[in-house]
């Protein structure tokens, strides 16, 4: 029987994991906008050995999307606990108003210092485009957040009357290297889709690439710079720059955030971090 059951509901994908034994099990991917078969799934996953004494706990951008699954779920016997509602995420910050940011980002800063006990940057590329920092007590201290390669190609589409809507695919995406004589895959868009995907891939690349020297730069060191979400793998499989991609990394947050929060309970304090 899981002793706790994460559920991360992002604007696309909501991936859920088991924990056993204080360890992260593999993931399951779900379509967000499919709440009746999220909701059968984290179910199922949580009453999977019939005593249903599992912990849901839901962390999530989409605050619409998190309240059809948890409609789904009345009845069921789940009891779902959410961040940013019963339990807060325990991450020391320098934001100027730390309740408007997104509880991915946090929660990636969060099980990307956990894993490394070093300052990080942290690209989250999926929907939109995050770029944070945390320095090296972890403490988390924002950063930049830009269209994702989907909404950039869904803008070029919508504001223009002749682009065509594009959907891209790995054969579409520049390779990270550069060209040699003689490659296959050539640096320039032949047909409008070609330039529109390298277009929008190039635009993602460089600036997480402007980024993380700015971040370097200000911190007068390099971080470790770590990748998740959707279309991680697809942009920064082989960057030089990239040292890590983590699908799960916001799982791996929530978990660390569960386990701090369970300690400071235990010691008698609040869950407020400290």
């Amino acid at each position: 029987m899981p002793s706790l059951l994460l559920v991360s509901i992002g604007n696309t994908r909501t991936r859920v994991a088991a924990v056993r034994d204080d360890a992260l099990e593999p993931s399951r991917v779900l379509a967000t906008g499919e709440p009746g078969e999220a909701a059968r799934v984290i179910a199922e996953m949580a009453l999977a050995d019939g005593d249903g004494s599992s912990r849901v706990v839901i962390a999530t951008v989409n605050p619409n999307a998190a309240g059809a699954i948890e409609a789904a779920l009345r009845g069921t016997g789940v009891d779902v606990l959410r961040f940013g509602r019963e339990l807060a995420i325990p991450m020391v910050n320098t934001l100027e108003d730390d309740s408007t940011v997104g509880q991915d980002r946090l929660l990636d800063a969060l099980g990307a210092f956990a894993r490394s006990k070093q300052a990080c940057i942290v690209i989250d590329a999926g929907t939109a485009i995050t770029v944070d920092f945390v320095d090296g007590e972890g403490t988390f201290h924002g950063g930049a957040i830009a269209p994702g390669l989907a909404m950039m190609l869904r803008a070029l589409h919508e504001q223009t009357a002749a682009l065509p809507a594009v959907t891209l695919t790995p054969e579409l995406v520049p390779s990270v290297e550069p060209p040699m004589e003689g490659d296959e895959k050539s640096p320039f868009g032949r047909t409008t889709t070609q330039a529109m995907s390298i277009g929008v891939v190039s635009a993602a690349r460089g600036l997480v690439h402007l980024l993380i020297d700015r971040y370097a730069e200000f911190y007068n060191a390099y971080p470790r710079v770590v990748a998740t979400g959707g279309d991680a793998a697809m942009l920064f499989e082989n960057d030089p720059l990239v040292e890590a991609i983590v699908p799960d990394l916001t799982l791996i947050g929530m978990l660390e955030a569960v386990q701090r929060l369970d300690a400071l309970a235990d010691a008698g304090g609040d869950d407020e971090p400290g």
